[in-house]
C-alpha cells in the first residue's frame, strides 16, 4: 500500500463507523441481559405467589405462612373474620403473612382435659414457628429459583439464560431476605397497626403493654375460650333431637351476637346438630353499626339454611343492608313472610344507640310503634305463627295476637306465657354480650345461649325448646335443658288461669 493510498484513507470516518459498531454490539448485549434480569424477577414473582406458602402446626392451630415481595416490608397476621395486624418488623421488601387455616379440634380438646396443656403448647410455640419459618424460606427458594427458570426457557428458548435468571431470582431473594434479618425490629410486635373489625381490639382488650404486662391473666382466659369452643363441640355430639321428622320445623334462635367471632362456631354447630331448618336472629349483631362492621354479616352466607334478622338497637341501615346482601338472609322490617313452612312477622328496632347526634325515641314511643304493628297484623288477617322482635317493649303488644313472639336485648334468657295464650321468648346473648364478654374486670362472664325451637309443620305451633348454655370466658360449662308446651294448641286471646303459674315455672335460665 503506498502512502499516497494510506494519506487518502478517511481514518476519521472509519473510526466513527467503528464507534457506531461497538454501541450496536454494546445496546444489544444490554438489552439482552436486561431482559434476562426481567424475567427472572417476574418469574421468581410468580413462583413466589404460586408456591411460596407452607402450612405448619402452631399450637393447636394450622397456620398458613406466605412469602411475597412488597415495597414496603412488614409482617401481617390475618385474624378472620375480624381484620389485619401489621407490625413494621423489617426495612426490606419482603412480607410475611401468617393466616390461621384451621383449629385441630384434638389439641383443643387435649387442653381442655389438661389445664397443664397450654403451658406445654406455649413453650412449644417458638420452636414450631422457627421451623415453620425455615420450611418457607426453603420453599420460597425453590419456588422463586424454579419460576425464573422456566420463565426464562418460555421467553429465550435457552438453558443458559434459563440459568441467569433463576440466578437473579435467587439473588434478589437472598439479599432481601439478609436485609430482613439485619434490619429485624422484634419491638414493633408492641404496636401493631389494626384493620378491619380488629381495629377496636384496643379499646376492647387494652394495649400491648398491658396484654404483656398482664400475660398470666390473658392465658388463663385464652384456656378458658378455647375450652368453650371444645365443650361446644363435645356437648352437642350428645344432645337430644326432638322427634326427627318432616312433621317438625327446627329453628334455632340466637341474639344479640355483637360482633364476636366465635358465635359464628358456635351457630354453625348448632345448626349442623340440630338439622335446624331456619335460623332467626332477634337483632345486635353487630357493636356499633359502622360501615368497618359490615363485612361481619358476611359469615351469615356460609350458613345453609334461611337466616331471619330484625335490626336491634346496636344495628345500623347499613349493617341491614349488609345483611340484606347475603344470599340467604330474609330481613323483616314491617313485614310478614312465609320462611321454611312458618309465618313470621318482624320489624326493626326504631332506636340506634351508638349515634349520639340521633334522637332515639322513648319507651313509650317505642311501645306505641308495637301497637301499631300489632294492629297492622291484626287487619291484614294473617295467621302469624311468630313474631320476631329485638327488644320486649316494642313487643308486648302482640300479647294475644299470635302464639309466639321471639325478642332479645336483655343478654339473659327468660320466658313467659301471658294469660291471652302468648308465649314471650326473650334469648340471651349468642355472643357472650360482644367482644366486651372477654373483659373479666366487668363481673361474671355473660353466657353463650342459644334455643332450639320444635314447630308443628301443620298448625305451625311451637311444641318443644331446648335451651342451650355455656359457660362465658374462663368458664367451661355447657348445658341444655328440654322444655315441653303443655297446650300447643291454646287459644289466643282469651285469658288461662293456669298461665301465669306456669310461666313462674318458665322464667328460670338453666
Amino acid at each position: 500500500m503506498s502512502w499516497e493510498t494510506i494519506r487518502a484513507y478517511d481514518f476519521r470516518g472509519a473510526a466513527g463507523r467503528l464507534r457506531e459498531g461497538l454501541i450496536r454490539v454494546r445496546d444489544g448485549r444490554v438489552w439482552r441481559w436486561s431482559c434476562v434480569v426481567v424475567a427472572g424477577l417476574v418469574g421468581g414473582w410468580l413462583g413466589l405467589a404460586l408456591a411460596g406458602q407452607v402450612v405448619t402446626p402452631i399450637g393447636p392451630a394450622d397456620v398458613t405462612l406466605s412469602l411475597s415481595p412488597q415495597w414496603h416490608g412488614e409482617t401481617v397476621v390475618n385474624v378472620a373474620p375480624l381484620g389485619q395486624l401489621a407490625f413494621d418488623t423489617h426495612n426490606a421488601p419482603l412480607r410475611l403473612e401468617a393466616t390461621i387455616s384451621d383449629i385441630r379440634l384434638s389439641a383443643a380438646q387435649e387442653m381442655f382435659a389438661d389445664p397443664d396443656a397450654i403451658n406445654r403448647m406455649a413453650a412449644g410455640i417458638g420452636s414450631d414457628l422457627r421451623e415453620g419459618v425455615i420450611a418457607l424460606i426453603v420453599r420460597s427458594l425453590l419456588a422463586a429459583v424454579l419460576g425464573a427458570a422456566l420463565m426464562g426457557l418460555l421467553l429465550f428458548r435457552s438453558a443458559w439464560r434459563a440459568l441467569a435468571g433463576a440466578g437473579v431470582s435467587l439473588a434478589v431473594l437472598v439479599g432481601s431476605g439478609a436485609a430482613a434479618g439485619l434490619t429485624f425490629n422484634p419491638s414493633a410486635i408492641a404496636e401493631p397497626r389494626y384493620t378491619g373489625l380488629i381495629a377496636g381490639a384496643p379499646q376492647v382488650v387494652g394495649s400491648a403493654e398491658e396484654v404483656v404486662g398482664r400475660f398470666s391473666e390473658y392465658q388463663e382466659q385464652l384456656a378458658g375460650l378455647v375450652g368453650n369452643v371444645a365443650m361446644i363441640y363435645e356437648a352437642t355430639s350428645t344432645l337430644p333431637v326432638y322427634e326427627e321428622d318432616e312433621s317438625v320445623i327446627r329453628v334455632l334462635h340466637v341474639s344479640d351476637i355483637q360482633l364476636n367471632p366465635a358465635s359464628w362456631s358456635i351457630i354453625r354447630t348448632l345448626r349442623e346438630q340440630y338439622a335446624a331448618d331456619l335460623i332467626v336472629d332477634s337483632g345486635d349483631l353487630t357493636d356499633r353499626g359502622s360501615a368497618a362492621e359490615d363485612v361481619f354479616a358476611d359469615e351469615i352466607g356460609k350458613l345453609d339454611v334461611p337466616y331471619v334478622w330484625v335490626r336491634g338497637r346496636h344495628d345500623s341501615m347499613g349493617t341491614q343492608r349488609a345483611v340484606e346482601a347475603q344470599p340467604n338472609a330474609v330481613v323483616l322490617d314491617g313485614d310478614v313472610l312465609e320462611v321454611a313452612g312458618l309465618t313470621l312477622y318482624g320489624a326493626g328496632d326504631p332506636r340506634y344507640t351508638p349515634d349520639a347526634t340521633r334522637l332515639n325515641p322513648t319507651l313509650q314511643g317505642v311501645a306505641a310503634l308495637g301497637e301499631e304493628q300489632a294492629a297492622e297484623v291484626i287487619g291484614s288477617q294473617e295467621e302469624v305463627d311468630l313474631v320476631l322482635m329485638h327488644t320486649g317493649t316494642q313487643a308486648e303488644a302482640f300479647d294475644g295476637v299470635v302464639p309466639l313472639v321471639l325478642t332479645g336485648g336483655d343478654h339473659r334468657r327468660s320466658t313467659r306465657l301471658t294469660d291471652l295464650g302468648t308465649r314471650f321468648l326473650v334469648q340471651g346473648s349468642t355472643g357472650g354480650a360482644g367482644l366486651r364478654g372477654l373483659d373479666h374486670g366487668t363481673g361474671r362472664p355473660t353466657p353463650y345461649q342459644a334455643s332450639v325451637l320444635y314447630f308443628d309443620s301443620e298448625t305451625g305451633r311451637l311444641q318443644a325448646r331446648d335451651d342451650i348454655d355455656l359457660g362465658g370466658v374462663g368458664l367451661t360449662s355447657a348445658q341444655v335443658e328440654r322444655h315441653i308446651e303443655a297446650d300447643p294448641d291454646r287459644s289466643l286471646g282469651e285469658p288461662d288461669p293456669d298461665a301465669e303459674e306456669e310461666g313462674r315455672e318458665d322464667r328460670r335460665t338453666p
